[in-house]
């Protein structure tokens, strides 16, 4: 099975210091372990590079150099299978966010879940699975649901 790695797995992913940090690598490290693609996308590779080169006092940035968040860029690249985007994947947003009456800052898990749609995937790693609640197709599931076994189809 293929999962897509939210961003906010990502970040913490390859940040030590993070909070979430040895739960996030325990439950990407099971997924592969067990034979599951862990994957991303463009859109979140461009989130990532974002709060990584984000001033440290604006809101939830990093601060890091360019080289350190190239490396850090590097690091996903070699633990995530990138998704190619697609252009089919507009039409299938397009009609998520008019048909869950979709707004503001969710528009961009939309589009997350449009290119899952296109790519046939189901199984999403995230941080909020609350966010995509609406997408009853989609399983949104936190590092410690992985954990502890959920990694099967529901």
């Amino acid at each position: 099975m293929r999962y897509l790695l939210d961003t906010g797995i990502l970040l913490r992913l390859v940040n030590r210091e993070a909070a979430l940090h040895d739960q996030i690598r325990h439950a990407v490290r099971l997924l592969k372990s067990q034979d599951h693609v862990v994957m991303t996308a463009f859109q979140n590779m461009c989130e990532f590079w974002n709060v990584c080169t984000r001033p440290a006092e604006a809101r939830g940035g990093f601060g890091l150099t360019h080289d350190e968040a190239r490396r850090r860029l590097r690091t996903i690249e070699r633990i995530a299978t990138l998704l190619p985007d697609s252009p089919d994947a507009y039409s299938r947003w397009k009609n998520l966010i008019l048909d869950h009456g979709v707004s503001g800052v969710q528009v961009h898990d939309a589009r997350l879940v449009a290119l899952m749609e296109v790519h046939g995937m189901t199984h999403l790693l995230t941080l909020n699975p609350s966010d995509f609640s609406r997408y009853k197709h989609i399983t949104a599931l936190i590092p410690e649901q992985i954990a502890a076994g959920g990694t099967q189809a529901s």
